[in-house]
């Protein structure tokens, strides 16, 4: 069975003036990780996560699905 990416799921903050951006958290060797999954065992994975950054930042985070897929090129 082939797996195939057709929606994604983002862990979303917004600050005071109602700005976006992807949540993020530093992982193994010091690389920023986006909070961006395919599925809900890994969105559950990361929900700690999201609820640590709001206690830290006290921003909202917000569980975002997309879900239409386009093709835009291959590299």
């Amino acid at each position: 069975m082939k797996l195939r990416v057709d929606e994604i799921f983002a862990f979303v903050s917004e600050d005071a003036d109602g700005d976006e951006g992807i949540c993020a958290f530093v992982g193994e060797g010091g690389m920023w990780m986006p909070m961006v999954c395919a599925d809900m065992a890994r969105v559950d994975s990361l929900r700690p996560m999201a609820k640590a950054i709001k206690q830290k930042t006290g921003m909202k985070i917000k569980l975002v699905r997309f879900s239409k897929r386009s093709f835009v090129e291959e590299i």
